[in-house]
């Protein structure tokens, strides 16, 4: 009887090795392939010792500076519906982190100090011209109030579109198993040949609205980005890393002696579902000497996809309010 057992459950690992074997193939071909029209939308410089990428467009005297939330694969596909509504007044610059968008990865640990070395390197290697409006989504909170800390006299703003504050992301647990789930699909082909399914494709890009306001070739985009850099090494230890770097910000002191806009998101009526969600972004504009909560209708946490229109005129308000600064 246990002889047979152990042959069942012996065939069962073969078969288990065996399907991970093709699957992981199956990845590996599926990305050569997709590297080859994965090509940047901006440009790449030398940070480091690696390569971060840098896209920018528009004109105006103001430089609004957008920082991705974690785990967004591609950061100019997610912040592209602001655009047409920006580049006509003001500048518009989007970077992407070692390990995110088109960047390289890094060997560097992801602590939130060095991650604005990184930063601040690369906006001066690409000739960019502070001071900035910085525009932070989700988690990308953490860099853009740093950053002011570190070099108040390059920030003149800061829109936080669904930001999280620090001491929420203190409290927070590291959710390393994400990531680390995230990779495994990736690696062994599941997560490439679930995106061959619309259910899963729909139910995957629901946060975002369902790119409604994207393009079909930035859909696209976002589809490489997500087979290709997802539960990556760089943003899983930027996840670990995530209470340690909002302690150093909390740290690091407030109000800060700018203004603070944060735009909040309904959930369609749902917010108080989450009540320390709630009560943490109702806490956030004290931050600022100049700080201000605004709750987003008919929304939820990828507000810039829900409500574009919205996010432009609070960006323009800033802009204004820096050349009057000025």
């Amino acid at each position: 009887m246990w002889r047979f057992v152990r042959k069942i459950m012996f065939s069962l690992l073969v078969i288990l090795v065996v399907l991970a074997g093709l699957g992981a193939a199956y990845q590996w071909y599926g990305s050569k392939q997709d590297r080859k029209t994965y090509k940047p939308t901006g440009k790449l410089y030398n940070v480091a010792g690696s390569k971060m990428h840098l896209y920018s467009e528009g004109t105006g005297d103001a430089t609004i500076v957008f920082a991705s939330g974690w785990g967004t694969t591609n950061p100019y596909a997610d912040f592209y519906p602001l655009y047409e509504g920006l580049k006509q007044h003001v500048k518009i610059v989007v970077y992407d982190r070692f390990g995110y968008g088109y960047s390289d990865m890094t060997d560097r640990k992801r602590d939130i100090n060095m991650i604005i070395d990184e930063i601040h390197e690369l906006l001066q290697v690409s000739g960019q011209k502070p001071p900035y409006i910085f525009a932070a989504h989700s988690m990308g909170s953490l860099e853009t109030i740093r950053y002011a800390q570190r070099f108040p006299e390059e920030v003149n703003g800061i829109l936080l579109i669904e930001g999280g504050s620090p001491e929420y992301y203190k409290s927070s647990p590291e959710l390393t198993l994400i990531p680390w789930m995230q990779k495994g699909l990736r690696t062994f082909g599941i997560l490439r040949a679930l995106n061959h399914m619309d259910g899963f494709v729909k139910w995957l890009s629901d946060e975002s609205n369902g790119e409604k306001l994207l393009p079909e070739e930035l859909k696209e985009l976002n589809r490489k980005a997500l087979l290709l850099r997802t539960g990556n090494r760089n943003m899983t230890d930027e996840m670990s890393q995530s209470r340690e770097n909002a302690k150093m910000v909390l740290e690091g002191g407030k109000p800060l002696k700018i203004p603070i806009t944060v735009l909040t998101a309904d959930y369609f009526g749902k917010l108080d579902d989450d009540q320390s969600w709630a009560d943490s972004e109702a806490a956030l504009p004290s931050w600022s000497v100049s700080g201000k909560q605004t709750i987003v209708k008919g929304s939820s946490h990828s507000l810039h996809s829900y409500q574009p229109g919205i996010v432009v005129d609070e960006l323009l308000q800033l802009a204004g309010h820096a050349e009057a600064f000025e």
